[in-house]
Parts: C-alpha cells; structure tokens; sequence
C-alpha cells in the first residue's frame, strides 16, 4: 500500500478540486470577485507549490503533470456546454503552476540548507 504525505495529499485533492471547479456548468463556478484569469493563475500557482513540496525529487515529472492538467482541463472544457476553452486561459494555468512550482523548489532548497552560525563569538 501507499503512503502519501500531507503534501501529496493536498496536492492530489488540490488537482481534483481544480478539475471539478473547472469542469462543472459555468452557473456553478464558485466566483472570489477578482478577475478570472488572476483566479487561474492563483490556483495553479498553489497546485504548482503543493506538487512542487510533495514531490521534491522529481520537479521535471511535476512540470509536466501541470502542463497535461492544464492542457487537459482546457480541452475539457470544449465538452461542457456552458465552458470555453481559450489560449490566454491556458497561459495563465501555465505562468501560475510554474510560479508555484519555483515557489516549492526554493522553499525546499531553503528547508534543505544547514542554518548559517556565527562562529565569530
């Protein structure tokens, strides 16, 4: 059996909300009042970080899982009759997964470095 962290628990349920949010009919999208493609961005921004953290070692295969879901979802889209799929909707899952995801690498290589002492004293 496999054991996932609290990371990629997080990171998985993130995902299948995502795709439920974006896939259910327009009249159900929960809306923040802040522009959608900010929306977008945000919410793979923090999908990008949570894979990024619950995956560490292998950012490349995380990269690529944010690229499919967001090609994926936008695809989708084209069969839920109330959705559309566009370009700049695709860009913005893009830039924010990335971001996330270099969000994630840096806290990690943060985490991983040894505190610096002061040895002067």
């Amino acid at each position: 059996m496999v054991k996932l962290n609290r990371w990629q628990i997080a990171a998985w349920l993130l995902l299948a909300a995502i795709a439920a949010v974006t896939l259910v009919p327009i009249g159900w999208r929960p809306e923040t009042g802040v522009p959608v493609q900010l929306e977008r961005f945000a919410a793979f921004a923090a999908l990008g970080l949570a894979f990024g953290l619950a995956y560490p070692r292998r950012l490349w295969l995380v990269a690529l899982l944010l690229v499919g879901a967001a090609l994926a979802l936008e695809v989708l889209q084209l069969v839920v009759v109330t959705r559309h799929a566009g370009l700049r909707d695709v860009l913005a899952k893009l830039a924010g997964g990335g971001c996330g995801l270099l969000a994630g690498w840096v806290l990690m290589r943060a985490r991983r470095r040894p505190a610096a002492t002061d040895r002067s004293s």
